[in-house]
């Protein structure tokens, strides 16, 4: 999935670090023949890069990044007050990230892409949802969940 760099620094070792949009952090080596990133060596070619766009695996996997902050909580939903919205395509905004959280039941997951790809969401795991990606859920029976959403950025 790609993910917008916003910005650069370097690891404990000199190597460059990609900041992120999505929250994630992403190492940015220059290592021929397999790695060949010469913009990385310079502020110019660093400069240029900053605002495209990366490809980012743990988006993909839809991990968590570290170090978000507790926005808010939604209220707790059931199979009969589930809002419709969450039942067909929408997105978790810019600079937020979601996280499923199922009590009770199960839902199924959808986030949509190429492949699209579906999850099992029940008490023993909860379900991250990334910014700006369409989803929504399936109900699978009796439910009650509700959704964490965490800030980016403080």
């Amino acid at each position: 999935m790609d993910r917008q760099i916003r910005g650069f620094h370097r690891d404990e070792d000199g190597d460059w670090i990609a900041e992120l949009a999505c929250g994630h952090t992403q190492h940015v080596r220059h290592r021929p023949p397999f790695e060949v990133r010469e913009w990385v060596l310079d502020d110019a070619g660093r400069a240029e890069r900053a605002t495209r766009p990366l490809d980012c695996p743990l988006c993909d996997r839809t991990e968590l990044p570290e170090g978000l902050d507790l926005a808010r909580t939604s209220p707790t939903w059931d199979e009969e007050s589930i809002p419709p919205a969450l039942l067909v395509t929408h997105r978790v905004a810019r600079g937020t990230w979601g996280l499923i959280d199922v009590e009770r039941g199960s839902l199924r997951f959808v986030l949509e892409g190429d492949p699209p790809r579906q999850v099992l969401v029940d008490p023993r795991l909860a379900q991250p949802i990334p910014p700006e990606v369409g989803h929504h859920v399936e109900l699978l029976g009796p439910v009650r969940f509700s959704i964490k959403f965490f800030r980016i950025d403080g």
